[in-house]
């Protein structure tokens, strides 16, 4: 899991990121956050050269950096910190992560194709133009995230978390929704084609009360909504 010290600038309460030494190995517990890091422009280098040099990456904090056209092809984050970061432009398949945190990150015109993600958080991110098409996001947090022009289509995000969540012209067509929360969320022009809705949570009663389900994914006693 990544260091959790604090930002050595004083009065500043965020964690340090990360930094690389001379031999290119990662030193997990650096001096300060990105904000207060001296020469920041050299930081991303370093953390852009260690992510194309390693295929498993462990205990990495990168809080606040952008990542434009970064290749993840085929990349394993283990307990990673990628919160309030910015990526855009990422074209990659078969990304791999377990326990990191991308909560308040804005990702724009990205696909993450065929992406393992499992016990993550991607809390109060914003996505625009995002694929998650043909992946695996199980067990993670969406809530209070933005979705605009964005795809989960043919992913399993059994057992997720989409509370308070804005999501429009977005699509979840044949997905595993299996006890995926989607409480008080706001949508327009949201699909579950062919999704198990059934299955999934839309409200505190735990029916599949939603406007716009599929004749067969409406519960008994529930009055179906327009078609989508």
């Amino acid at each position: 899991m990544y260091s959790f010290s604090k930002c050595r600038t004083a009065g500043c309460s965020h964690f340090a990121v990360s930094s690389i030494d001379g031999n290119g190995n990662l030193i997990e517990s650096g001096d300060f956050c990105f904000a207060h890091t001296p020469n920041k422009d050299s930081l991303q280098q370093q953390i852009y050269s260690y992510i194309a040099t390693h295929d498993k990456i462990v205990g990495l904090n990168v809080s606040g950096l952008t990542f434009t056209n970064i290749d993840f092809t085929n990349k394993r984050f283990y307990g990673c910190d990628f919160s309030n970061c910015l990526f855009s432009g990422i074209k990659t398949t078969n990304f791999r992560v377990r326990m990191s945190n991308f909560a308040f990150s804005v990702f724009t015109d990205c696909n993450f194709l065929n992406s393992n993600v499992l016990f993550s958080s991607y809390a109060g991110a914003k996505f625009s133009h995002v694929l998650f098409t043909g992946s695996d996001m199980i067990q993670n947090n969406f809530c209070g995230i933005s979705s605009f022009q964005s795809s989960f289509d043919d992913s399993d995000l059994y057992s997720s978390y989409f509370i308070n969540a804005k999501l429009i012209d977005t699509s979840f067509r044949n997905c595993n929704i299996k006890e995926t929360v989607f409480y008080e969320i706001t949508q327009q022009n949201v699909s579950f084609r062919q999704s198990n809705t059934n299955a999934a949570i839309f409200d505190k009663r735990g029916s599949a009360l939603f406007t716009g389900l599929e004749e067969l994914d409406v519960p008994q006693g529930v009055q179906k909504g327009p078609s989508l």
